[in-house]
């Protein structure tokens, strides 16, 4: 399905019944990624799986920011008057949980973040090396986001006040330290780093997603 908001036409498709959940992807992708994990979580709730501006089916801007991602989905809550969903980003999409759950704070229920960084520092130097030579020969915008953006301070974290999940591969593309921060500064944070995974292993097209997040949010529940 399509929809128009804050100046973007953005491409999503709903699934199942229950508790709200937006799913957002990483740089490059789309909500494709997700197809292991959408028909389990779709049991026990509403599945909102987002393809982000210039990405997938949604149009494509002049310019890519972070911000303006995080504001899509905050436009995307409104526009569908969705009751405090939760949220789980993968990679670009943990940036964008990281920013809306920390400008919008009482927009979620609770946040999911994996492979999130906030600064381009954070990202392993022989990854950015990398990235630079992308960039230099395809010139693509995607790539020059990752490599600008995003620009988080640490303070901005002390906002997120819904429960909180930062999970991260072993073998991450985010040095380990960069994701111990995110979990350190959120107040109702709880950090795993898994054992064996790279960036995307446990993400994409996988099934060891869903039981991670299904019993987080169980937890989240209980707390609340």
């Amino acid at each position: 399905m399509f929809i128009q908001l804050n100046g973007q036409i953005l491409y999503y498709e709903k699934s199942g019944e229950g508790s709200p959940i937006i799913l957002v992807h990483g740089n490059g992708e789309t909500h494709e990624i997700f197809d292991v994990l959408i028909p389990e979580l779709a049991k026990n709730h509403t599945v909102y799986a987002l393809d982000t501006r210039g990405h997938g089916q949604s149009a494509t801007p002049k310019t890519f920011h972070y911000e303006d991602m995080a504001d899509d989905v905050v436009e995307f809550i409104h526009a569908l008057s969705i009751q405090k969903p939760s949220f789980y980003g993968f990679s670009d999409g943990g940036i964008i949980g990281l920013l809306l759950a920390s400008k919008y704070p009482d927009k979620l229920s609770s946040l999911i973040v994996s492979g999130a960084n906030l600064k381009p520092k954070d990202l392993k130097k022989r990854f950015l090396r990398k990235m630079k030579r992308l960039y230099r020969k395809r010139k693509n915008p995607l790539l020059l986001l990752m490599l600008t953006e995003p620009d988080i301070e640490i303070e901005r974290l002390h906002f997120i006040s819904v429960p909180t999940l930062v999970l991260a591969g072993q073998k991450d593309i985010v040095k380990k330290s960069a994701t111990q921060r995110i979990a350190k500064h959120i107040p109702h944070a709880t950090l795993r780093i898994l054992e064996g995974e790279n960036h995307g292993s446990y993400v994409e097209h996988s099934p060891k997603l869903y039981p991670l997040i299904q019993d987080f949010l169980n937890l989240s529940i209980t707390f609340h």
